[in-house]
């Protein structure tokens, strides 16, 4: 990534998520220890009596609620997720008069239009293809909420569309980043968006053990840290941030939530699936981070981890943190808000950038929720129980995926 002396800030934030219909609602929600999870009730589920797994940390889709009908209607249920965040981001920053072409959207995904993808599938199956929807395509596009957001907002300084599964948010915001560090863009809308909890989902995840089972108590089930962790809880929603030139904002007086100091990406390069045992691909994209920065271990004073509450994984990330950190990490506030949202796989890493953001402009970290026994293995400190206020300092997001995929961004204290 290209990097320069501008400063970057972020200036709006916007969000649907399991716990909240805005991105301050969130928060709120966040800071009370709120979980999203819940029992899926829709019918879809009578029909598939033999999944292991019945409940999900589920968003809403918008729709024509919030959205004008002809709008809604040519948009994935993830893509009205997205435009929804995009437009709230975009009033929460005061609707930035910008030049259209030094404007730029960068919305990310996992997987893109699921559900399209399939009910096109099922129409094509039983009732031929001439009842195919022609929209069917720019619908399911891994591209089409970057596209739409792009409209939406008549971003023209590019329209992007990172696909790195659970670290597509987090690459966003980097990409984002790099726009306007390299003089592409005055202001970036970035983060991502998910809304694939579906039967396949639910089967193909619980087929690989990574899910938690623990039906009977769909609140407790996502439990980073935890001894008796079991597995991620799926979640959908999205996250959008509105990031500006520091001149920019600071000439139309905008409110500055946090600066965007740097980011750090790697690969692991070691399995599809599994994170690297040792974290050390993750440990060192958070170095990256805090080298582009200008920061060292002992500047962080938090950090949203990634924290999905599978057994590996977790410790993968604690290794990472310890091996970028170091003893710096004693001093450190933890949190994963993974265990109220559940794991939003593609809007994770914009979701959990916002959590950072709120985090630093309210001075406060989130707890983690559900961990009764922690991990002897976590020498970390995890926020539990309630809020932890935090001084001044440097907070850092790390995201995750699948593929290898490492992503950390350190944000900065507003001066």
């Amino acid at each position: 990534m290209t990097t320069t002396s501008q400063r970057v800030v972020v200036t709006g934030v916007g969000a649907l998520t399991p716990i909240g219909a805005t991105a301050h609602e969130t928060w709120e929600a966040a800071l009370k220890g709120t979980s999203g999870a819940a029992t899926i009730t829709e019918p879809w589920m009578a029909d598939h009596g033999d999944l292991p797994v019945r409940f999900a940390a589920r968003t809403p889709p918008p729709g024509i609620d919030v959205l004008p009908k002809h709008e809604a209607k040519r948009l994935d249920p993830s893509g009205q997720l997205a435009v929804v965040a995009a437009r709230q981001a975009w009033a929460d920053a005061g609707a930035p008069d910008v030049d259209p072409v030094r404007l730029g959207a960068v919305v990310a995904t996992g997987i893109g239009g699921l559900w399209t993808t399939l009910d096109a599938w099922e129409v094509l199956r039983t009732r031929g293809a001439r009842r195919v929807l022609p929209m069917t395509v720019p619908m399911l596009m891994p591209n089409s909420s970057a596209g739409a957001v792009s409209l939406a907002l008549g971003a023209r300084a590019g329209a992007h569309a990172p696909v790195s599964a659970c670290a597509s948010g987090a690459e966003a915001v980097t990409l984002a980043l790099g726009m306007i560090r390299s003089g592409r863009a005055d202001v970036v809308v970035a983060g991502g968006t998910e809304a694939c909890v579906h039967p396949l989902t639910l089967a193909t995840f619980s087929a690989m053990k990574a899910l938690s089972t623990r039906n009977d108590a769909p609140e407790r089930a996502s439990r980073p840290y935890d001894v008796t962790r079991d597995g991620f809880v799926m979640g959908d929603g999205a996250g959008l941030l509105v990031l500006e030139s520091a001149e920019h904002a600071r000439a139309r007086g905008a409110r500055v939530y946090a600066e965007v100091l740097g980011a750090g990406m790697s690969a692991d390069a070691y399995d599809i699936a599994a994170p690297e045992p040792e974290g050390a691909g993750a440990s060192r994209a958070i170095a990256e981070a805090l080298a582009v920065a200008g920061a060292t271990p002992s500047d962080v004073v938090h950090v949203n981890a990634h924290a999905t509450s599978t057994p590996v994984g977790d410790l993968a990330e604690v290794r990472a943190l310890r091996g970028a950190l170091g003893g710096a990490l004693d001093d450190v506030a933890v949190s994963a808000t993974k265990s109220m949202t559940g794991h939003l796989l593609g809007a994770a890493g914009a979701v959990e950038s916002i959590f950072t953001v709120l985090a630093l402009h309210h001075r406060a970290a989130p707890p983690t929720i559900n961990v009764d026994d922690l991990d002897p293995a976590v020498d970390l400190d995890v926020v539990r129980g309630a809020p932890r206020p935090l001084g001044d300092g440097v907070a850092v997001n790390n995201s995750f995926g699948f593929g290898g995929h490492n992503v950390a961004v350190a944000f900065g204290t507003a001066s």
